[in-house]
């Protein structure tokens, strides 16, 4: 036994090196996150591979969540990747609040420190409006349903404390959030994106969807 395992490692340990080198590079310096849902629609689309800077808050020891080096805190706007210890799984949304905001919402208009955010309508279909929010200087897309009934359209104001976030999904009304799992602990957020990668097209057999490759969010 111990003589096939010293056999294969002579045989393969480059390769083996090279596998747990990439999965080191993964863990601490960039990494790719599938979307599976349209919580972040017109923004972020199902299929959509994101590409994830590992590296944009901290330098984290390898596998784990543990910051060996904090080199910057998250801002206003970005698009935050973070293991939920609430939902148990990995979540993709945008930043509204930092420590410090006072953020409320009335339905489905934002007010962070007593700054009521605008909104422009950029389309409209029979289903939903795809409206531009204007966070604070910071313009992005988001989307609400026409139909909707989100009793979490509206919520009381929320003081951010020290090293917790709040954090929406661009597609308002189809987002599981902060709403309902709480402010972000500092510690679960592993990364920020600001590209996707490549997509599929899960509605029309996986085929690639060509305009989103390399796609800036």
């Amino acid at each position: 036994m111990n003589q096939s395992i010293s056999h294969f490692w002579k045989e393969n340990k480059s390769f083996v090196l090279f596998i747990f080198l990439m999965f080191v590079f993964r863990s601490v310096v960039a990494d790719w996150n599938t979307v599976p849902t349209g919580s972040m629609k017109p923004t972020i689309m199902e299929g959509d591979r994101i590409l994830v800077n590992r590296m944009a808050y901290d330098l984290r020891l390898p596998f784990t969540h543990v910051s060996m080096v904090k080199l910057a805190d998250p801002e206003r706007g970005d698009i935050i990747i973070f293991d939920s210890e609430q939902s148990d799984k990995r979540l993709v949304k945008r930043v509204i609040g930092i420590p410090g905001d006072i953020v409320s919402m009335l339905n489905n208009t934002l007010s962070i420190n007593d700054h009521i955010l605008p909104y422009t309508i950029n389309s409209q279909t029979a289903q939903f409006s795809d409206i531009t929010e204007d966070l604070l200087g910071l313009k992005h897309s988001v989307r609400f349903q026409h139909s909707s009934n989100n009793k979490f359209s509206s919520f009381a104001p929320v003081k951010i404390p020290e090293n917790f976030y709040l954090a929406l999904g661009d597609n308002r009304d189809k987002s599981a959030d902060s709403r309902f799992i709480g402010l972000i602990p500092r510690n679960e957020i592993v990364g920020r994106s600001s590209n996707v990668v490549l997509s599929l097209n899960y509605d029309n057999y996986y085929l690639p969807r060509q305009d989103r490759f390399f796609k800036a969010l």
